[in-house]
């Protein structure tokens, strides 16, 4: 039976968070400090604090669990996106198995077991050409004679697992000293299930041994690794920034992991984090704890690999319908920015009439907000702005061999897509830089050449799997009322 045939055990109907449990609110949704309205989550929402609620928090936006009431707001505040986690307490290291899936890599988890040093560790040798070894008597090997995948040798060692809690790590990753420490506080609250860190390159020296410096392909993936979930803390849920977590670094709780789809040799950690959200339980990215990975460091090993995430598109559409959508967009702003992007007058005016009419729809909801009108023209733009760069995104990753065909018939296409390529580049590039102040440097032309061929590679490999499968689902957009 494979892990996607298994029952998945929803999360229990209550999950309240236990006394001592702190939860800190984004101060970023807080307009000027004022606490009363606070304005933010993915999607984004308002709520507004009674003067119940704030006698509960603190100035800097600390709530602690003390009793039924501040349970509530605690977690009404976590679900809605706009407070993130403080656990004062959680399970110890002793209580976590480590589960290594490995096939042909004795260098890595040489190195990786030397780094977990003192916690249970599961070598699972997935079929390797020449078997695994390893000589510490504590860490238990179990071999397949044939290759089945990362999946089925997670699953093979999840099952060996007697303790509460198992981590994934893949044996090209090394954790930080305190990675576990900073994970497992998140399971004081019971509906976590999966918790996952940050993981960012492998140092050159650390991981070559000399002193050459990085090229451009490494360099490209130690700051946008498509492993690095990026630097701020997140609830992980279907259609946020945050939709999933890599597989090659979780924690999970065990009794109530739902396993790896063993069909799946790609996208089975989204597949998996997409379940067990459904399921109703919790997953938790927090960038604090850092896991190292060992980067592909040549332009045709990095863009292959994109190409090959790529192909997990379509199996994703298949067993998750519109979650794996390119675009999801309302049919008001999808026009607004459809008609942008004629970048004629009459579309301009079309869209200005539009985004006035969204903005005074949500003028009206947000009631007496302090500064309504302004509010609203800015999560206005805000929308039209994620819309245009959503637009442009899909032009140039997954629909590239459709925007091609045009802009070789039309000079006015052509026109449009090396516009919308190169402004497209320089924002993600600036957002990038602007968020994450230590992605390691490189300039916006380099960026932009990296960031388009790593589009081809990822769109070459979506239209692989939909071609293969025959199912055009990872193509088709959302549009909403």
């Amino acid at each position: 039976m494979t892990a996607v045939e298994q029952s998945i055990e929803a999360a229990p109907a209550q999950t309240c968070l236990p006394d001592g449990f702190q939860v800190q609110i984004d101060m970023r949704c807080a307009r000027h400090g004022d606490l009363r309205y606070l304005v933010g989550g993915s999607p984004t929402r308002l709520l507004r604090m009674s003067d119940a609620a704030l006698g509960m928090t603190s100035d800097d936006g600390r709530i602690a669990v003390c009793d039924n009431a501040t349970r509530r707001l605690a977690r009404s505040l976590l679900d809605s996106g706009i407070a993130n986690p403080r656990p004062m307490f959680g399970p110890q290291a002793h209580e976590v198995t480590i589960v290594v899936p490995v096939r042909d890599n004795q260098a890595g988890v040489d190195r990786l077991l030397a780094a977990v040093s003192g916690t249970p560790v599961i070598v699972v040798d997935d079929g390797s050409r020449t078997p695994i070894v390893v000589n510490d008597p504590a860490v238990k090997v179990i071999r397949s004679e044939r290759n089945r995948g990362p999946s089925a040798a997670r699953n093979v060692g999840a099952a060996m697992a007697t303790t509460e809690f198992v981590a994934f790590l893949d044996s090209d990753v090394v954790p930080s000293a305190d990675w576990l420490t900073v994970l497992l506080g998140h399971f004081s609250d019971p509906s976590v299930a999966v918790v996952a860190p940050r993981i960012v390159g492998l140092n050159w020296s650390q991981a070559h041994g000399n002193d050459s410096g990085p090229g451009l392909a490494e360099r490209y993936e130690n700051g946008w690794s498509s492993l690095d979930m990026g630097p701020d803390e997140a609830a992980v849920v279907p259609s946020t920034p945050v939709a999933y977590v890599p597989s090659a670094a979780m924690v999970v709780r065990r009794n109530v992991f739902c396993g790896f789809d063993e069909s799946l040799r790609v996208a089975e950690d989204v597949d998996v984090c997409w379940r067990m959200h459904e399921a109703g339980w919790r997953i938790r990215y927090d960038p604090v704890a850092r896991v190292s990975h060992d980067h592909r460091t040549d332009l045709r090993s990095v863009l292959s690999r994109r190409r090959y995430y790529g192909t997990g598109a379509a199996r994703l559409a298949e067993l998750h319908g519109n979650r794996a959508a390119p675009v999801v967009m309302s049919i008001p702003m999808a026009v607004a920015v459809g008609a942008l992007l004629t970048r004629t007058k009459i579309g301009t005016a079309l869209a200005m009439i539009i985004l006035a009419q969204v903005a005074f729809r949500l003028r009206r909801r947000l009631g007496d907000l302090p500064q309504a009108p302004l509010v609203a023209a800015q999560m206005t733009g805000r929308a039209a702005g994620f819309g245009l760069l959503q637009a442009a995104g899909a032009i140039c990753r997954h629909y590239w061999p459709v925007a091609l065909i045009l802009a070789i018939i039309s000079a006015r296409f052509r026109k449009l897509a090396i516009e919308v390529a190169i402004a497209e580049g320089a924002v993600s590039w600036v957002r990038q830089v602007i968020a994450d102040p230590a992605t390691p440097t490189l300039g916006p032309v380099k960026y932009m050449l990296m960031h388009r061929l790593d589009d081809l590679a990822y769109g070459a490999g979506l239209w692989q799997g939909v071609v293969e499968r025959r199912d055009v689902g990872a193509l088709r957009p959302v549009l909403r009322p």
